[in-house]
């Protein structure tokens, strides 16, 4: 079934621009009011943000929809997306939601939601959302006296930090270690540097120093030339990049080389392997994770189970088959047994744990296998479905017929903006190129016919 505003990860967009207006921001917060309102208990909402500036007029037209529909709302300030899934739970609200996107530019926003259990929203309650967006639902307003009220919530940002240091065993310090942390001038700005100096590590930060316009820009786990220039410059032990809303982490090591996702799933499943502690005898990540992972996984005797693109999916399959590690590769790393999504300071907290344990550098620890030679590329459309055109899908499976045992292709639209990701793996990069670059001509070629 199309759906009109939600994508993979909440409802996402350019700012001021439609889906992500005020005006639907406001019915936003009447409608997931108006759903959750249950039973004859005062209802609450918690309500974080990264640190864009659209953020301010996001979060307050949100506050006007909940009020409006009889809920209390508390209002967290900038920080990271687990943390508001965190206190969800911990503060008994009905509902939390972060405003953010994520990686994206920070022109972009976007309103993340969850449930009283911490978990994002399924796609029927989403479906049920978009139902009430599209009617008139001033008719469920709440009677004047009925109004809810708003307040900021001070010290939330510690019970989270407190939270993540937990984490780890208590016989576990960072000691001895100088760590380089790049914040993304986003939501962890504050959390993240405080959270790993308390554990005991010299902290170097970047990214700290947001002003509304400069999230992820030239910096974060989507840019890491500054982090990887800044591990030489302090001659750090380790980095950790964070994204604007910190649900992601990739690692730089002492060399100044990126760690991905796949790599640090690799460690921390091979990890809680060893210790008894990993379940469903394996990891979960999605169809774009590195058969490299897949082929260590295997060697050391535990399973990959693929998923769609998107975290949700991964957090989905893992509940509904009782795994405790999950992710993607680009960084959102999902460890059921601290939190219900992706956390990328708990996941950088593990891995450091690791790197302390094996008493070795980073580029020991963390790299675990060989990847197989991958490239991704996109093509963007204005519209249509180029993927159902003939000439396209006959290209598809020829490609498909020709990496068959000995690599794989994934084409699939994006879930947030309008392009078309073509990705192809396997033990010949010559013909990965090959194919990939085949592929993309020729969707290219389509799009630019229609």
């Amino acid at each position: 079934m199309t759906r009109r505003y939600f994508g993979t990860d909440g409802i996402r967009g350019q700012s001021n621009v439609f889906p992500m207006t005020p005006d639907l921001a406001m019915r936003v917060g009447i409608a997931v009011g108006t759903l959750f309102r249950r039973g004859s208990h005062r209802h609450r909402v918690v309500i974080g943000k990264d640190t864009r500036l659209s953020g301010y007029m996001l979060e307050n037209a949100l506050v006007a929809g909940f009020t409006a529909a009889g809920l209390d709302v508390l209002l967290l300030g900038p920080i990271p997306t687990p943390a508001v899934a965190m206190l969800t739970r911990s503060m008994r609200a009905d509902i939390g939601v972060m405003i953010s996107a994520s990686h994206n530019p920070f022109e972009d926003n976007g309103i993340k939601l969850f449930g009283p259990d911490g978990y994002k929203l399924s796609d029927e309650l989403e479906s049920e959302i978009e139902d009430l967006l599209d009617k008139d639902i001033y008719a469920q307003l709440a009677k004047p006296h009925e109004i809810g009220r708003a307040k900021r919530v001070e010290g939330d940002i510690y019970r989270y930090i407190e939270h993540a240091k937990r984490t780890l065993p208590r016989d576990v310090t960072l000691q001895g270690l100088r760590i380089a942390i790049d914040c993304a001038n986003g939501a962890a700005y504050k959390v993240a540097p405080l959270a790993l100096w308390e554990l005991g590590a010299e902290v170097v930060t970047i990214g700290n120093e947001p002003n509304g316009t400069n999230i992820n820009l030239d910096c974060g786990s989507t840019s890491p030339k500054a982090l990887q220039k800044k591990v030489h410059e302090v001659r750090a032990d380790i980095g950790i990049a964070l994204d604007g809303d910190a649900d992601r982490v990739i690692i730089v090591d002492e060399n100044g080389q990126i760690i991905d996702g796949d790599q640090l799933m690799a460690v921390i499943g091979e990890s809680w392997a060893e210790a008894g502690t990993l379940r469903g005898n394996g990891i979960v990540a999605t169809v774009m994770s590195n058969l490299g992972l897949e082929r260590f996984l295997g060697d050391k005797g535990l399973s990959l189970a693929r998923t769609k693109v998107g975290d949700r999916y991964v957090v989905e399959h893992m509940r509904n088959h009782d795994f405790n590690v999950g992710g993607e590769q680009s960084g959102h790393i999902v460890l059921s047994d601290f939190g219900t999504t992706g956390d990328g300071l708990v996941a950088a907290l593990q891995i450091l744990a690791r790197v302390k344990k094996l008493g070795r550098p980073v580029s020991e620890v963390c790299r675990r296998f060989e990847p197989v030679p991958q490239l991704l590329k996109n093509v963007r459309f204005a519209g249509g479905k180029p993927l159902e055109e003939t000439v396209v899908r006959q290209a598809i499976a020829d490609a498909e017929a020709e990496l068959a045992g000995k690599g794989r292709l994934v084409i699939r639209p994006s879930g947030t903006e309008p392009l078309i990701r073509v990705m192809a793996e396997g033990d010949d990069r010559a013909q990965v190129e090959r194919i990939v670059d085949g592929l993309i001509g020729i969707i290219g070629n389509v799009r630019s016919a229609a």
